[in-house]
């Protein structure tokens, strides 16, 4: 895989862009919280790429900026809070939200 030319706020807005689309419905909660995280030309910028990306490919290039990146312990639990509170945005935690969360958290820490 080719390197990602990311900024760490397009790829905080890819990985909570992917946490609201892994149960394929984006509540306007969630989208609210990442647009109070990302500024909208990110969020808009990053959000096709998301889709358009396979789940296999969404977790691959969260790992993969993550291991180029070298996140420390700090943004590595900002990050994991912030996926947090887009599962919450909307007020309910599905299982698909629950399994995805699990492997972020695996993949991030």
């Amino acid at each position: 895989m080719e390197k990602l030319h990311w900024t760490q706020k397009e790829f905080e807005a890819y990985v909570l862009l992917y946490a609201a689309h892994c149960n394929f419905f984006e509540s306007k909660e969630e989208e609210n919280y990442i647009l109070s995280r990302v500024d909208s030309t990110t969020y808009h910028k990053i959000h096709t790429e998301v889709i358009v990306d396979s789940d296999e490919e969404n977790l691959n290039k969260i790992q993969q900026y993550i291991s180029e990146n070298k996140l420390n312990q700090l943004e590595k639990d900002a990050l994991i809070r912030d996926i947090k509170n887009v599962f919450f945005a909307d007020g309910s935690v599905d299982v698909i939200e629950k399994k995805v969360f699990n492997i972020l958290r695996k993949i991030i820490d």
